[in-house]
């Protein structure tokens, strides 16, 4: 290649590069996408959580639906009169049971809600004894 053809295809290059093909698109992100580090970067993450604070008993639903969606839940129910706190407590219990996933309480009013495929581990002691 001469240096009259670098030179042009510096100053107008060919139109086929100047369209990128949609996978190419996808790749590129900008630096805030991008890895802290390279451990980051190597590392594959699947868990996902989702936190909820509902404020009627038609919400427990789109729990279902994150639930469904192999995403943890962490459902604050504070909000709710302790009768549709209650039924959605129920809703949910079935859901997992149906996922074969976890439900256990980590606080006053707070759940965590987890499909098979997440482990959770470890246990919070809600009454302050100590056993």
């Amino acid at each position: 290649m001469s240096i009259k053809d670098k030179l042009k295809d510096f100053i107008s290059p060919d139109d086929e590069e100047l369209y990128l093909d949609e996978e190419e698109v996808e790749t590129i992100s900008s630096k805030y996408e991008q890895p802290r580090s390279k451990a980051m970067a190597n590392a594959h993450i699947d868990a996902k959580m989702v936190l909820f604070e509902p404020r009627s008993y038609e919400e427990a639903q789109e729990i279902a639906v994150r639930l469904k969606e192999n995403k943890a839940c962490v459902v604050n129910l504070h909000r709710l009169p302790h009768d549709y706190a209650q039924r959605t407590i129920d809703f949910l219990t079935g859901v997992i049971f149906a996922l074969d996933g976890t439900i256990q309480k980590i606080g006053p009013n707070i759940i965590l809600c987890a499909p098979k495929t997440i482990g959770v581990g470890g246990s919070i002691n809600i009454d302050g004894d100590d056993e």
